[in-house]
């Protein structure tokens, strides 16, 4: 699977674990879903190429290139559609995530059970 090439003088800040402390797990998953809601197609229920490259501005990232959108669907698709589902998104934010993924930080999941979003 193809991996982001990151620019090394970006640095990220992972703002996921002091939302779920401020949110609780439930309204930080609704949080991702009307994450998801903004940036999909609203005909296919997906994040498409083009519904990602129509809202990339809303994500600061106007200046992204055809194939840089490409790499980031392929980095959460799944099943290899070429567009996102609800359950592909949160799953690449989650994997995208290093606080939510390191192992002591994971007992928030603990208080919500995932079901259908």
């Amino acid at each position: 699977m193809a991996q982001l090439a990151l620019d090394n003088s970006v640095e990220f800040e992972d703002y996921f674990p002091s939302m779920i402390a401020r949110l609780g797990a439930e309204g930080f998953i609704g949080e991702l879903c009307s994450g998801f809601r903004l940036l999909m197609d609203c005909e296919k229920g997906l994040i498409t190429f083009e519904s990602l490259k129509r809202n990339s501005f809303l994500l600061g990232l106007h200046d992204m290139g055809d194939e840089e959108i490409v790499l980031m669907l392929m980095e959460g698709d799944l099943d290899g559609d070429g567009a996102l589902s609800q359950m592909e998104f949160c799953i690449l934010m989650f994997r995208l995530s290093p606080g939510l993924m390191d192992g002591s930080k994971r007992c928030w999941m603990d208080d919500f059970e995932v079901s259908e979003m």
